[in-house]
């Protein structure tokens, strides 16, 4: 485990500097298919990671946002979303991410959350998780929903399609923010949030969250309340305790 880690912090380091050579110019912002936005950066940066993963680990397959899947010959397949946010990057934000998971026999074994405009790289491999490979991470202690710090990524796309939630969820907790993309769900693994719902979401978006999330003591699932996997929904809770997950996920249910 430590030679994946420690590649894919390498790898992953080198390839951010090209969404920071982008950053707040100028692009040429193309639609693809399902209508998101894509740039030139998105796509040089998972060409950079799927050729540097691929030297690394021959065997193992690829799975990326921009040029879908690449088979392999082993249980392994990494799985790539080269800048998450790519609306943020677009608009200046400097919240957007870099996602990788590495999946054995299509289970998540490690993941890593990178921001590259804020300097600070996430790892986990469901046992422990860091944040910049020397401060462990640990989520916050809270089991109580109603003292619970909130956050309600693509709340503009729930409140259209999931308008009741939408609601109950903007009154529960004791703080609530409305968000995108991957790093709040970071901020449940630093202790700093203590849940996050999510949606609309693809296996690239939740995949590398897991490992972190888990090894940092916290909790992550589908709306149901079950494992996150490749064929998951893409409705997705992250909280910081059981105890957390199961008021959440009954709000969720209600």
């Amino acid at each position: 485990m430590p030679s994946f880690l420690d590649t894919a912090i390498d790898i992953s380091a080198k390839a951010a500097e090209i969404p920071r050579r982008y950053f707040r110019k100028t692009l040429a912002i193309d639609q693809k298919q399902d209508e998101s936005p894509v740039t030139i950066a998105d796509k040089e940066t998972e060409t950079y990671l799927r050729k540097h993963l691929k030297a690394a680990f021959p065997d193992h397959a690829i799975f990326g946002e921009e040029f879908g899947r690449e088979s392999g010959n082993s249980a392994y397949e990494w799985v790539i979303d080269p800048i998450d946010g790519t609306r943020s990057f677009i608009s200046g934000n400097p919240l957007y991410g870099m996602l990788l998971a590495l999946l054995k026999d299509e289970k998540p074994i490690l993941g890593l959350i990178r921001m590259p405009e804020l300097g600070e790289v996430y790892t986990g491999d469901g046992t422990t998780a860091m944040m910049n490979g020397s401060q462990r991470l640990k989520t916050s202690a809270q089991t109580d929903l109603s003292q619970a710090n909130i956050y309600i990524n693509e709340g503009d796309k729930m409140q259209s399609a999931y308008p009741d939630l939408f609601a109950r969820l903007c009154s529960t907790g004791a703080l609530r923010r409305l968000a995108y993309d991957c790093y709040p769900h970071a901020l449940v693994a630093a202790g700093h949030v203590d849940i996050v719902v999510d949606f609309d979401l693809q296996p690239y978006d939740y995949l590398p969250l897991v490992p972190i999330i888990t090894g940092a003591g916290g909790v992550v699932s589908d709306w149901d309340g079950k494992p996150l996997s490749m064929t998951s929904d893409g409705r997705v809770i992250s909280a910081a305790t059981p105890e957390l997950h199961q008021q959440i996920l009954d709000v969720v249910n209600k």
